[in-house]
């Protein structure tokens, strides 16, 4: 027998592998139809914002002073605003700072609600009642007031602390979860041997406890995005998110709504794109939240 016919039947003799949780989770999602969908819908998004503009021989500051106000053309794809802005490139301008505000706003708020959970549940005393205090507090506090008050701070290009105010308001539910769980898992045994070993507490939260909880938190990250997107439309609306000379999905809302009855591409061309984002988001998260517990969609659709 030749060595490669003995390699062979020697990886024949050993048992399959079991899969791993994340390829099982993975084959989970783009099993499911919604999830599917959800992901080529969300990479068509991205791929229009970010692609999309290189296509265009307009830029989302340049004005053509020849067409005010003209509906969709050969020349202007998605048509021109009063100013003579290009629809289609100040479209894909404000989804790009859309889609990026909200995942960095999702990213940040899911980090600081795993984070301030998980130290509170592992820590429990005072540890857990300042941090819990904390938590009630910015629950009752009114967001969008604090939001609109400090609207002028977020001008001249300060859309990063725009991103961190709005993650500021969006972990504290997530947050009441983790501790709740943590409460439960620093009780098993990989924990209280890892502790007994003299392992640091902050090692053992970084390491096992938050790893532990990642289910709950890409879900949780996953559905921050379509919040994170809504709120700054909302703010954005009403002149409290990205300021101008910047666009949003709020801003270029709030400007075609004035012109929405006589000249319609102005609105519905970045209110369609707003509503299909948000809702492939939602079919993402959704399909994770089956991916990770299937028991619990099947319960569901009982």
């Amino acid at each position: 027998m030749s060595l490669q016919e003995e390699e062979l039947a020697e990886e024949l003799r050993q048992p399959p592998r079991a899969p791993s949780r994340l390829r099982m989770v993975g084959g989970r999602f783009f099993g499911s139809t919604q999830g599917r969908i959800g992901f080529a819908v969300l990479a068509a998004m991205f791929l229009l914002a970010f692609v999309g503009p290189l296509f265009s021989p307009w830029t989302y500051t340049d004005k053509d002073f020849t067409a005010f106000l003209q509906p969709p053309s050969a020349e202007h794809w998605f048509g021109t605003l009063q100013t003579g802005a290009d629809v289609y490139a100040v479209t894909l301008r404000g989804m790009q700072k859309s889609l990026i505000v909200g995942l960095l706003a999702a990213l940040l708020s899911t980090a600081l609600a795993a984070t301030v959970g998980a130290f509170a549940g592992y820590f429990a005393g005072w540890t857990d009642r300042t941090l819990s205090w904390i938590t009630e507090l910015l629950l009752v506090l009114p967001a969008f007031l604090i939001l609109a008050i400090m609207s002028p701070l977020f001008g001249d290009g300060q859309w990063v602390l725009f991103v961190v105010m709005l993650a500021l308001f969006l972990w504290m539910v997530t947050s009441k979860i983790v501790r709740g769980m943590t409460i439960s898992l620093k009780q098993r045994e990989y924990i209280q041997a890892a502790r007994f070993m003299g392992v640091p507490p902050v090692k053992i939260i970084f390491r096992h406890v938050i790893p532990n909880l990642s289910s709950l938190l890409i879900v949780d990250a996953t559905l921050n995005v379509s919040a994170a997107i809504l709120t700054e439309t909302s703010l954005s609306y009403f002149g409290f998110g990205i300021q101008p000379p910047d666009v949003s999905f709020g801003t270029l809302i709030a400007d075609g709504a004035k012109t929405a009855v006589y000249a319609p591409w102005t609105f519905w061309f970045v209110a369609a794109l707003l509503v299909v984002t948000v809702l492939a988001v939602n079919l993402i998260g959704d399909a994770l939240r089956d991916a990770f517990d299937p028991s619990a969609a099947r319960k569901v659709r009982r």
